[in-house]
């Protein structure tokens, strides 16, 4: 079931988006070679109880943490560790999710840690770039199918892999609402978008094959070929003409001084 939303609840899907926006601009300021991805974790659990939130992850399906941290070849759902310590020429895909008055906001970035070789960063430019050429396509009128589409052709066209077992979803007061937002697909296929219908759109783009292995924990994906992959996500609102995205990057990116 696919429900619409109403301006108010549009609103109350902002705020817990923009504290997701605010911690992950958190964690941005201490990432860096040697820190521990339990440590990002904790400053994003901190941040978002500050913020009169709740931890969206933790405890979803039995997830332990606040955050998912995937490493270099991990697509999804990394488990942050003390054991685990980010190196100079990592990049670290950081998903966070927050719960404020009911509503669930949901955002994720892909880091760099570091130098990071050339071929990498191309990697994130052009996956993060899919992201919003799928947003554009999140307009009324318009079918998923159009979303999948347009992050299909472009990140295809530059030689990487589009995950097929990961998809976008809804979001509102659960974290995964109705419809599932795949990252390919046919233009002018499934579910017609209406204004009201609030999506999270999550590209994860790998560097070689697009399929994946679970890891023994259960939860975290790495790629088959364990080639690098990269992962953008922004929630957002459907409306006439043009989407309005209600999570942003731009105050980590103002940390980080790297816009991707």
């Amino acid at each position: 079931m696919i429900y619409l939303k109403t301006e108010e609840e549009i609103e109350l899907l902002r705020q817990s988006n923009l504290i997701v926006s605010t911690t992950l601009a958190e964690v941005a300021k201490v990432i860096a070679p040697g820190v521990s991805t339990f440590e990002l974790d904790k400053i994003a659990e901190t941040c978002i109880r500050d913020h009169g939130a709740v931890p969206a992850f933790l405890g979803f399906g039995g997830f332990p943490n606040t955050l998912c941290t995937s490493i270099n070849e991990q697509v999804v759902h990394g488990i942050p560790s003390k054991d685990v310590l980010l190196k100079d020429g990592d990049i670290v895909s950081i998903d966070c999710g927050a719960i404020k008055n009911g509503f669930v906001g949901d955002s994720a970035y892909t880091f760099c840690v570091g130098e990071v070789a050339e071929d990498i960063k191309k990697l994130l430019k052009v996956t993060k770039e899919s992201l919003y050429l799928g947003i554009e396509q999140a307009v009324e009128g318009n079918r998923l199918g159009d979303i999948g589409y347009a992050i299909q052709t472009h990140c295809e066209k530059n030689g990487y892999g589009v995950v097929r077992e990961m998809v976008g979803h809804g979001v509102g007061r659960v974290m995964h609402e109705d419809p599932q937002v795949p990252n390919n697909g046919r233009r002018g296929n499934g579910v017609r978008l209406k204004a009201g219908m609030t999506i999270a759109i999550e590209p994860m783009i790998t560097l070689g094959s697009y399929r994946l292995v679970f890891e023994k924990d259960g939860w975290t994906t790495h790629t088959a070929d364990r080639k690098c992959a990269a992962h953008f996500e922004h929630s957002i609102a459907i409306r006439a003409g043009k989407a309005d995205i209600l999570s942003t990057f731009d105050d980590l990116e103002k940390i980080t001084g790297i816009i991707i």
